[in-house]
């Protein structure tokens, strides 16, 4: 763990000064389920937040705390964030929708001093709304946010920036800039959850002084009609949801001319898909990255590049060194396979909360996030597995000892294997191999499924459920997930 030091001004002062210079202009605009828009002006935004930290406050949240909010994507739930850095104190979004098994769970590792969510939500909102929203004292959040995420234990963890809530220029500039102009401010569609990574760092661009629409939940006819409604420039994606829009009947004659660039992250996107996508805007309009939570570093790369380096996820971005190294700890030949390994000034910029250890680094500052790849002659980086056992599902990363731990518990259940496997909607879905306690009464896969409904979030849940006589393990226990996702067909 690295605890950065950064010069800058304070989130808090940020917002209060984007305010001030155009407190009527819209800083974000929620788009709720049923289409309607709701607009906040920068004014508006800060004086919520000043609100929301007042709120916050009262219910024992300061300077250095963790607040949970689980809280969909909603006008309450930027306030809230906002607030929270008012407050100096480092949000935490979290799933809203989680069963209570792995809700309670999650909350432990947070262990937060305030917690908002479902129940919480109306009293607060109410709280806000009677509270002054004159300035608060200046203060500097000692850590950004968290992520939450599980181990390979199938336990929570709570992945902590250690970058404290400083707002610089290079936090809010566009992954584009690194080949070509964009107008600013962008009006950038926010289609994801903000609980994930990806959603979350918009809250970067916000303070940048760019307007953000924001999908109360994703839907691919709603992102289009966004698009073309509020003419958003800018967008980050999953493959999933870009496959979902490009399937959109009619997708080809919707307008997207105000698009200058989009970004894809979260999992390799698929050659195809990606063509299309370049039918759809350009190759110079579409950028993918590869990187993680933690912070290790970054590659990055234009569409215009990919045709030359097909399958590619991009060179080192932004200082951003790239290391393969072979089992034997030596750096690998170019065009071997070995562990990828990234450095950067942010390499070991994060913690954990929940008891997991950190991600190996190596003695000059290279960290691993225990994925496969190598380089080519140019240094443009191709991923051969994200991590052995993790499953990238739609976008969101599934750990299979997560999955067991939650099915182990059915009383029909003697043992458990989760893989993923191919899958053309989903790119990799959830497969659960079940070795029934009684072999001449299995449970059904009906059953198997609701029970995993109950205690995991929906994109836990294995889609496929199989039954066989005995889950072949080592003498030692141990399984070879590899060699029953080859026997499945991969």
């Amino acid at each position: 763990m690295t605890q950065v030091v950064v010069e800058g001004i304070p989130f808090g002062t940020k917002l209060q000064q984007l305010a001030a210079a155009d407190p009527d202009g819209v800083g974000v605009v929620v788009v709720s389920v049923d289409g309607k828009d709701r607009s906040l002006s920068w004014s508006a935004l800060d004086a919520g937040a000043n609100q929301w930290c007042r709120a916050l406050q009262a219910r024992g949240a300061g300077v250095g705390d963790r607040v949970a909010l689980a809280v969909a994507n909603s006008a309450e739930l930027m306030l809230a964030v906002l607030g929270c850095w008012k407050a100096g104190a480092s949000p935490i979004p979290v799933r809203w929708d989680l069963p209570d098994w792995e809700r309670n769970r999650v909350l432990d590792v947070i262990a937060a001093a305030v917690v908002v969510d479902s129940d919480s939500l109306p009293a607060m909102r109410d709280e806000a709304l009677a509270a002054d929203d004159s300035a608060v004292p200046e203060v500097v959040p000692p850590q950004i946010n968290g992520i939450c995420s599980s181990g390979a234990t199938g336990t929570p963890k709570v992945i902590m920036s250690t970058r404290p809530g400083v707002w610089t220029e290079g936090l809010s500039d566009p992954f584009i800039s690194n080949w070509q102009g964009t107008t600013r401010p962008q009006i950038i569609l926010v289609m994801g959850p903000m609980y994930h990574t990806n959603g979350f760092a918009q809250f970067n661009f916000l303070l940048g002084g760019d307007r953000l629409i924001v999908l109360e939940k994703f839907d691919a006819t709603a992102a289009l009609d966004a698009i073309e409604r509020h003419r958003v420039t800018s967008f980050t994606a999953t493959p999933t949801m870009l496959q979902r829009i490009a399937a959109v009947p009619g997708v080809e004659d919707r307008d997207l001319s105000s698009v200058e660039w989009i970004l894809q992250g979260a999992a390799v996107m698929p050659p195809t898909l990606l063509r299309t996508w370049f039918d759809l805007l350009a190759p110079e309009k579409v950028v993918m990255a590869y990187g993680m939570t933690e912070q290790l570093g970054l590659t990055a790369l234009r569409g215009d590049e990919w045709l030359d380096h097909e399958g590619s996820v991009g060179r080192g971005f932004r200082d951003t060194e790239i290391r393969i190294l072979g089992e034997d700890g030596k750096e690998a030949p170019t065009g071997e396979l070995g562990d990828v390994y990234l450095r950067s000034p942010m390499t070991g910029s994060y913690d954990y909360r929940g008891g997991a250890a950190l991600l190996p680094v190596t003695a000059d500052g290279f960290g691993t996030g225990g994925d496969i790849g190598w380089v080519d002659a140019d240094g443009f980086l191709y991923l051969a597995d994200r991590r052995a056992d993790m499953i990238i599902t739609g976008g969101a990363n599934v750990f299979p000892a997560e999955v067991e731990s939650a099915l182990s518990d059915h009383p029909g259940i003697a043992d458990v294997v989760v893989i993923g496997l191919k899958d053309d909607n989903w790119g990799r879905r959830v497969h659960a191999v079940v070795e029934p306690k009684d072999k001449s009464a299995p449970p059904s896969e009906a059953e198997v499924i609701a029970y995993a409904k109950s205690k995991l979030a929906g994109y836990k849940v294995p889609k496929t459920v199989e039954f066989v006589t005995e889950i072949p393990r080592s003498a030692a226990t141990k399984v070879s997930r590899g060699a029953m996702v080859q026997a499945r067909g991969g």
